[in-house]
């Protein structure tokens, strides 16, 4: 299929995963152009510097140079101009998942890190630490880390380390994204129920964990949270090895003596003791899930903690992106109620005595639904005040499934925090430039543009009155 190829056209290019894939394309010699509808940093200027043309918009017109190839984006759907057009001219087109399976991964020795948290700074830092070492790995991450640079790159390495998504991997394929990843070597972090647009359930979730990890041949390797309830009746299975990974005395691989500092985490393992520039207990276990993966391909305790010692952390998780008017602005891609309520608890660490304000964009799926109506209120316990964005789109859903912001912002008041649903970015910028003070911290939960906020909040309170 894609011995002909030589331009390729991404429809929906700057989704993570999408616009790191085409970069690493253009890298490889391929011809590549791309269109979406929102474009928006860090992914439009990452683009940019690749040299890629990105078509503002969606248009029949923007297949009129005719690539060989044309990869549809998951969030793509029937009634896209571009994707009617190529159903119509019956052009060639996959997913990306497809196009990663049978051009980049098949051959190679895969390590898929899954789960519902995590998988980004996971899969980030084992690449590094492949990467610090020499073992120059292909890799594909829903982020860019520091370190690297972006978010996906193809060598000609044995390695290949992806972040496997369980959602769903295209308008005409609504399997998840990781099943096309021929896993050697599987992490699952966590397990929990994310995603409410495309499953009923958890029990839809565990589904399609089971059948990953069918994938998983008699000669890999399993690593599973061992301290997780929802994952624990998956990870009894005998066609492959299994290893539980956790906290728990019960786990193969344990991590104990945990230290947690402003600024770094240590822990240990039987063997040795790891200490890491990331904070909490969350990314202990990321961190942990790490070392299991690296030792069972080879890596000695000494290589893994060099390469931790000088890992740089990714953009959009926790990220400082400012400091202005004495306060500091932190962008997080958090956006279920865990990743909100973890990334709250590492950032007292990380921030410890000064006052923490979390600002929320309901824009995911799960979130804008009534999902976790209730859970929401308890993920924001660590903060000191919390404003909500308005909820985008609700007229889009059924009345019976919209998530209720009046009782959300009235179940967080009785809590006794000072709290606020403001209609927009300008809005929700004023707000906290009224109400902060030098010294205090400022988290933005989103996994969207969010208006360029962060921007628009350091600019305001450079000039606050």
């Amino acid at each position: 299929m894609f011995t002909e190829v030589k331009s390729v056209h991404f429809i929906g290019i700057c989704g993570t995963a999408m616009a790191s894939a085409a970069a690493a394309m253009k890298d490889k010699g391929y011809v590549v152009t791309g269109s979406d509808q929102s474009v928006y940093p860090p992914m439009s200027t990452f683009l940019a510097s690749k040299q890629i043309e990105v078509m503002n918009g969606y248009s029949e017109s923007n297949l009129n140079h005719k690539p060989d190839l044309v990869v549809v984006g998951n969030a793509i759907s029937r009634g896209n101009p571009e994707a009617e057009l190529v159903l119509e001219r019956k052009l060639r087109f996959c997913s990306l998942p497809e196009l990663l399976k049978e051009y980049f991964i098949r051959g190679k020795r895969s390590i898929v890190v899954s789960g519902t948290h995590g998988k980004t700074t996971t899969t980030s830092l084992l690449t590094w630490v492949f990467e610090h070492n020499g073992l120059n790995p292909s890799y594909l991450i829903g982020g860019i880390p520091t370190n690297l640079g972006q978010g996906a790159r193809f060598t000609d390495s044995e390695w290949f380390i992806i972040e496997g998504d369980e959602y769903d991997t295209a308008f005409f394929d609504k399997r998840s994204k990781f099943i096309h990843y021929l896993p050697e070597v599987a992490i699952i972090n966590n397990l929990e129920f994310d995603h409410a647009d495309i499953f009923d359930n958890l029990a839809a979730i565990q589904k399609t964990f089971s059948h990953f990890i069918r994938l998983i041949p008699r000669n890999g390797q399993l690593f599973g949270n061992g301290d997780d309830p929802n994952l624990a009746p998956l990870l009894n299975v005998t066609h492959c090895p299994v290893k539980r990974f956790g906290l728990g005395e019960d786990n193969s691989v344990r991590a104990f003596n945990l230290k947690f500092g402003p600024t770094a985490s240590e822990f240990e393992i039987p063997s040795a003791k790891f200490h890491i520039d990331l904070v909490g207990e969350l990314n202990v276990r990321n961190a942990l899930a790490v070392v299991a993966a690296a030792k069972h391909c080879g890596l000695k305790n000494s290589q893994i903690q060099s390469a931790f010692s000088t890992f740089k952390g990714i953009k959009r998780r926790m990220e400082v992106r400012g400091i202005s008017g004495g306060v500091t602005i932190v962008d997080d891609f958090g956006h279920h109620p865990t990743a909100i309520r973890e990334t709250l608890r590492a950032l007292r660490l990380k921030f410890a005595g000064q006052k923490v304000w979390a600002i929320f964009e309901p824009r995911s799926n799960t979130t804008r639904r009534n999902v976790f109506q209730h859970e929401l209120v308890t993920s924001f316990a660590d903060a000191d005040g919390i404003v909500v964005s308005q909820v985008a789109k609700l007229e889009q859903l059924k009345p019976e499934e919209r998530l209720n912001p009046e009782q959300l912002m009235k179940d967080i008041a009785a809590t006794g925090k000072p709290t606020a649903y403001l209609a927009d970015v300008d809005a929700i910028v004023e707000h906290i430039a009224k109400n902060v003070q030098g010294g205090d911290v400022v988290c933005v939960f989103s996994n969207g543009g969010f208006g360029n906020i962060h921007a628009k909040m350091l600019d305001r309170l450079k000039g606050r009155q």
